[in-house]
């Protein structure tokens, strides 16, 4: 199976002035773990994830004030949408995170996630 078969194509976006608590309220609505960041100034394409929100919240920053520029990861590892769900799984094993922006070019085609890969393998019969 491959990336673009289990991918969200839904994808929430934010900008760098976005405060933690709005972007938290984005990814909540849609029940999602991440946000990708598109900053108008050419850094290109970004992430900010629940991690990183609760990590700014844990050192007592404002979630009302607080903006996502100062939380986003910018070194970005990718996906393809022709990757299989095992390189995507890799990559994240590898770089320790839980979700990939997926790219063809530079546009933004979705996110794929553990729990879009977990959900894939589910609905193709894995068994533990």
């Amino acid at each position: 199976m491959r990336v673009q078969d289990a991918m969200s194509k839904i994808v929430v976006q934010v900008g760098p002035d976005h405060t933690l608590r709005q972007a938290a309220e984005l990814m909540a609505g849609r029940r999602v773990g991440s946000a990708v960041v598109h900053d108008p100034d050419g850094q290109g394409v970004g992430i900010i994830t629940e991690r990183d929100i609760l990590n700014a919240l844990a050192t007592g920053l404002d979630p009302d004030s607080e903006r996502t520029a100062g939380h986003i990861t910018w070194d970005v590892v990718y996906a393809t949408p022709a990757w299989t769900l095992e390189e995507a799984a890799a990559a994240m094993v590898r770089g320790g995170f839980r979700h990939l922006v997926v790219l063809d070019g530079t546009d933004v085609l979705g996110v794929i996630s553990v729990r879009d890969i977990l959900k894939s393998y589910v609905q193709q019969g894995a068994t533990v």
